[in-house]
C-alpha cells in the first residue's frame, strides 16, 4: 500500500490487516485492524511518527523508500505494534532521532535493544518545529501504558492520538465514513484495554480537549474528520454514570443454573430492568466487555466444579475484575451438590470492583419453588437499587 494523504504534506503509512482475529493472544478481532503511522513534511525538517507492527516491516520499509529524508521519528507508544519497525526505520536513517516520552526511552531501550544516545527526551508541553509547522507533545499516561502520549499539530489541528480514541477496524477509507461501525469498533476496543484505566483516561480527556481539534488520527483504525464523534462517545463511556443494564454471564453444566437464569431474566424485565445474558459456552468475550461499560449490575451465575466455580465463570469474574466497568452492584447465582462454594470464590475474584455486593442466590440441585422466589427477591432488590441510585 501506498502512503496516502491525510492533508498537504501529511501522509497516513503504515497497513491493514484484514486477516487477523486475536490481539495479544486475548483479544477478539472480529473486524480485523489497520497500525497507522504517520509522515508530516515540514519546511525544514521531516518527521514519522509510530512506525507498524513488525509482522508488516517489509510492506512499511517499502513505503519509507518514498521518504528523501527523515529527521525524527516520534515514538508515542512502546507496545510493538506500533514501535516494532523502529529499529528498522533507524537502519535506513542513521542521522534521525527518536522522540519519546521519558518513561517510553526506558521501555523501549528494553523491548528493542536501541542504544540510549538515539534518543530525544520530551517533557509535556514541550513542542518540536518542523519549520512550518509545530508539534507538541502531551503526556497521556495509561491510554493504555504508563508511557504513552499524543502529539498536537498546531498549524493543520491535528492530534495523533496512538491507542487514545483508536479501534480495531480494518477498512479500506483512512477516514470514518460509516460512523455506526467505527462506534462500535471503538466500544469494545475502551471496553478491552482502555476501561480499566478510567479515572485516569478522564483526566487525558480533559486534557486533549482543551486543543480547537480538526482532525484525530489514532494508531488503530480509521482517522476522524468528526473528532465529536469519537469525543461525545468517551465522555459518556468514561465518565457519564451506567445504565439500567444487568449484565449477566453464566455456564450451566446440568441445566440448573440456566433454569435459574431464564427465571432472573423475566424477573428483571418485568421490574423494568435490561438484561444482557452471555453463555460463556460460546461467547464473544470483547461482546461482553462492551457491555460491562454501561453495566450498573453484573450478576455471575455457575455451576460447581470440584468443589469451585465452572473455570468460564471464573475467567469472567476476572476479566470483571481487572476492566473495573462502571457497575454499582453484583450477585452470584449457582448451583451444587456437595460444595457450596461458588459464592465466596466468585466474591474473592470480584474485591477489585467498587460495588455492593447483594444476596446471592445458590439452589442445591435443580432449583425449586423457594429458588424461584428467592430469584424473584434478587430482581425486585436490583430494581430497588437502580431506582435509589438514578439509573432507572
Amino acid at each position: 500500500m501506498k502512503p496516502l494523504k491525510v492533508k498537504d504534506d501529511i501522509y497516513r503509512l503504515g497497513s491493514v490487516d484484514w486477516d487477523r482475529r486475536i490481539f495479544d493472544a486475548l483479544i477478539p478481532l472480529p473486524d480485523g485492524t489497520s497500525y497507522n503511522a504517520y509522515l508530516i513534511k515540514g519546511s525544514e525538517k521531516t518527521v514519522l511518527i509510530d512506525t507498524d507492527d513488525p509482522a508488516f516491516r517489509d510492506e512499511f520499509m517499502e513505503q519509507m523508500e518514498e521518504v528523501d529524508k527523515l529527521d525524527y521519528l516520534v515514538s508515542l507508544h512502546a507496545e510493538q505494534d506500533h514501535s516494532g519497525c523502529i529499529p528498522f526505520v533507524l537502519e535506513k536513517f542513521p542521522e534521525a532521532k527518536l522522540v519519546v516520552s521519558p518513561k517510553c526511552k526506558n521501555m523501549e531501550m528494553d523491548l528493542l535493544h536501541i542504544p540510549e544516545e538515539k534518543f530525544v527526551t520530551v517533557a509535556d508541553g514541550e513542542t518540536l518545529s518542523l519549520g512550518n509547522k509545530t508539534l507538541k507533545f502531551i503526556h497521556t499516561p495509561w491510554v493504555h501504558w504508563p508511557e504513552t502520549m499524543s502529539a498536537w499539530l498546531e498549524e493543520d489541528r491535528i492530534m495523533f492520538t496512538c491507542d487514545f480514541f483508536g479501534s480495531h477496524l480494518a477498512v479500506s477509507n483512512i477516514f470514518v465514513t460509516d460512523k455506526a461501525r467505527t462506534y462500535d469498533a471503538a466500544k469494545r476496543y475502551y471496553a478491552e484495554i482502555m476501561m480499566p484505566f478510567r479515572k485516569i483516561i478522564s483526566k487525558n480527556l480533559q486534557k486533549v480537549l482543551t486543543y480547537d481539534i480538526d482532525m484525530i488520527a489514532p494508531s488503530h483504525g480509521p482517522i476522524y474528520r468528526d473528532p465529536e464523534l469519537i469525543i461525545e462517545a468517551h465522555k459518556e463511556w468514561v465518565d457519564a454514570p451506567p445504565k439500567n443494564l444487568v449484565v449477566l454471564p453464566y455456564i450451566s453444566m446440568h441445566e440448573s443454573t440456566r433454569l435459574m437464569v431464564d427465571r432472573l431474566v423475566e424477573a428483571l424485565i418485568k421490574n423494568g430492568v435490561e438484561v444482557e445474558q452471555f453463555n460463556l459456552e460460546v461467547t464473544d468475550l470483547g461482546k461482553l466487555a462492551m457491555m460491562l461499560v454501561d453495566a450498573a449490575t453484573i450478576v455471575i451465575a455457575s455451576p460447581t466444579v470440584l468443589g469451585g466455580p465452572h473455570p468460564a465463570a471464573v475467567y469472567a469474574a476476572y476479566l470483571a475484575n481487572v476492566l473495573r466497568p462502571k457497575a454499582l452492584f453484583a450477585s452470584v447465582m449457582g448451583s451444587y451438590g456437595w460444595s457450596d462454594r461458588v459464592v465466596p470464590v466468585i466474591s474473592g475474584l470480584i474485591k477489585d470492583l467498587k460495588v455492593e455486593v447483594l444476596e446471592p442466590v445458590l439452589s442445591k440441585g435443580a432449583p425449586t419453588q423457594e429458588t424461584f422466589e428467592a430469584i424473584d427477591r434478587l430482581a425486585e432488590n436490583i430494581a430497588t437499587k437502580h431506582k435509589e441510585a438514578g439509573v432507572m
